[in-house]
């Protein structure tokens, strides 16, 4: 780790990977097609969808790093849905009508779609219906 993340230097413990990385406290995983099912997989996750042209998608961006930070055991991720090639296996699962929408995930079931930004008093309500542990 210490020659990928040189700033980390031995700081990490041994057993965290890439992995362990993607999913720190307070950090909002950037989705693709080649992570896209791990952050699925997780106990707790969220994934929101978006583009670079909306303006909405831009005002959720803080409200997503809030959240990160406040629930370390919740996976939040972002999809930028607009980049050439990155999420097109992304695209062949899910139909979006507006951006952002965010899914809920625990253990690779979808438990909720959400379309619109959702404000964070909103959004700390449904991490707590929805992840017992939020």
């Amino acid at each position: 780790l210490g020659r990928e993340f040189p700033n980390l230097g031995n700081s990490l413990p041994s057993s965290m990977g890439i992995k362990g990385l993607l999913s720190m406290a307070g950090t909002v995983i950037s989705v693709s097609d080649e992570n896209y099912e791990e952050v699925k997989q997780a106990p707790a996750a969220i994934v929101a969808y978006g583009i670079g042209s909306c303006q909405p998608c831009a005002e959720y961006d803080p409200i997503l790093e809030s959240m990160a930070a406040k629930h370390i055991h919740i996976q939040v991720g972002k999809a930028k849905m607009h980049v050439p090639g990155r999420c097109r296996g992304i695209k062949k699962q899910h139909t979006f009508e507006t951006y952002p929408t965010t899914h809920f995930f625990s253990k690779g079931e979808l438990l909720l779609t959400r379309e619109g930004k959702i404000e964070e008093a909103e959004l700390t309500a449904l991490f707590q219906q929805h992840f017992t542990d939020s």
